[in-house]
């Protein structure tokens, strides 16, 4: 037992002195290389990307950051096959048959190749209309989230519970961008009918110029939220249109706050929101 033992130890450090040192080299080589492209693709990304100058900075930084995970991964994951193949041939293995066996495989299933092909040609043009980036909101096919990833073949989505979703590009027919260059408060307020309109008009504009003037808010809001129109005639109320612009993933803070200040500066015009009411007439 201790012969075999040693004959064993004696022929595999011979192995590990030649093909397993040029084993750990394949590995430090790939890495190394890998983290070049990936800062040599972080600045090219930086320096070519077309500067619209209706964008704002941020929005730059998000599309220049997805481009950046995009082509970082794909050149990850191609460093990481060739290492691979390169260490299994090292090792003694014939990658030869493992190419062919993967082509034929790749023949059989190429009906299902299909939708992979759809989905990297769809993940493309995403990418190159800018369509949406990550770190926007967006709502695909119903659900709505924020996009933390984004690669040739699907786009991963959180929502407010959390709860993460994957959307094959092929897949998606549907895209809204809540997040893309601005955003916008829109309000439907119900008023009783016999309030004074005009006064109703003036609080609704003084409390938005005033958030708009707050140093916590101010940032925020391109235009102030204000009165905008009379929206309907409902049964037991008068809606009115408020409308403001706010910055990207903005708005839902500004509208809040906006809520909030409206309610007091009714409360304290003496103002009271309407509750739906029904009239009964009986008969005699």
């Amino acid at each position: 037992m201790k012969e075999t033992f040693k004959e064993w130890i004696e022929a595999i450090i011979p192995w590990l002195l030649d093909h397993g040192i040029k084993i750990v080299v394949i590995a430090i080589a790939a890495w190394l290389i890998n983290k070049i492209v990936c800062r040599i693709i972080r600045r090219t990304v930086r320096i070519a990307v077309i500067r619209d100058e209706n964008m704002s900075k941020e929005a730059e930084q998000k599309r220049e950051d997805t481009l950046i995970r995009i082509f970082t991964g794909a050149s990850r994951t191609l460093f990481i096959v060739l290492a691979v193949l390169m260490m299994l041939q090292e090792a003694g293995l014939k990658i030869g048959p493992i190419l062919a066996g993967a082509g034929v495989a790749g023949l059989a299933l190429g009906f299902g190749g299909q939708y992979l092909i759809k989905d990297i040609i769809t993940g493309l043009f995403i990418i190159i209309e800018n369509q949406y980036r990550i770190s926007d909101v967006v709502r695909i096919d119903g659900e709505s989230g924020t996009v933390v990833d984004i690669s040739l073949r699907k786009t991963t989505l959180r929502n407010l519970d959390g709860t993460v979703h994957h959307f094959p590009h092929g897949s998606i027919t549907r895209v809204s961008n809540l997040s893309k260059d601005w955003a916008r408060v829109n309000l439907d307020v119900r008023i009783p009918y016999n309030s004074n309109l005009e006064h109703i008009i003036k609080i609704v504009n003084t409390v938005g110029e005033e958030l708009a003037n707050d140093i916590e808010y101010k940032d925020f809001i391109i235009t102030p939220p204000k009165f905008l129109r009379v929206d309907d005639f409902a049964e037991s109320a008068l809606i009115i249109k408020i409308l403001g612009d706010t910055k990207p993933l903005k708005q839902w803070e500004v509208t809040g706050e906006f809520r909030k200040r409206l309610k007091i500066a009714f409360d304290n015009e003496g103002i009271k929101m309407p509750l739906p009411q029904r009239v009964i007439h009986k008969s005699e």
